[in-house]
């Protein structure tokens, strides 16, 4: 199994399916990196720990943390079971920015961006990191949040492990669109 797909792996497990190789997360979305070892290699996905420990280190998105101990792992976000990942709220960068596609941004334009099945929207630093994230499927457009202003209005802004900004939603309001 490549570096790749041992990712994928942890991603659907720590993230959104743990039960389907039978381990559980507690409220943080950490699990044990023993147990979740053994649980990979009793489904036929052997996986040690050096592996995780490389897995970690070397994730270009940092979709990983081993607890400081060494003992627990978890997703740092983008989670569609219950999880509280203990995030305070912070300011944001008076622009943020969000990859989509074009199939997406009429819907947007009209419903602005929710969370879908995950605990909260995904927004960039920057828009390079926006448009790596669209272009995995297909051609991306890169819509800019006005989050200074959103903030200003109440809404509430976490910033996870590895720099993705989070939020609730996004009305419509506070979406700029590209020109094109």
């Amino acid at each position: 199994m490549s570096q790749k797909d041992r990712s994928k792996l942890l991603s659907l497990v720590l993230r959104h399916e743990p039960e389907k190789i039978g381990i559980e997360l507690d409220d943080g979305g950490w699990t044990s990196v023993e147990g979740l070892v053994d649980a990979l290699a009793s489904h036929g996905q052997p996986i040690t720990r050096a592996d995780l420990v490389e897995i970690v280190r070397t994730s270009d998105k940092q979709r990983f943390a081993i607890s400081e101990d060494g003992a627990r792992i978890r997703a740092n976000q983008g989670h569609s079971v219950e999880v509280d990942l203990g995030y305070e709220p912070a300011a944001p960068p008076s622009m943020l920015f969000h990859g989509t596609v074009a199939k997406f941004v009429d819907s947007i334009r009209a419903e602005g961006l929710s969370r879908q099945a995950r605990h909260h929207v995904h927004l960039s630093a920057t828009r390079d990191t926006a448009v790596a994230v669209a272009s995995r499927r297909g051609r991306p457009v890169v819509l800019e949040v006005r989050a200074k202003e959103m903030v200003a209005d109440g809404h509430a802004f976490f910033v996870s492990a590895n720099g993705v900004w989070l939020t609730e939603a996004v009305p419509a309001s506070y979406l700029v669109f590209p020109t094109e």
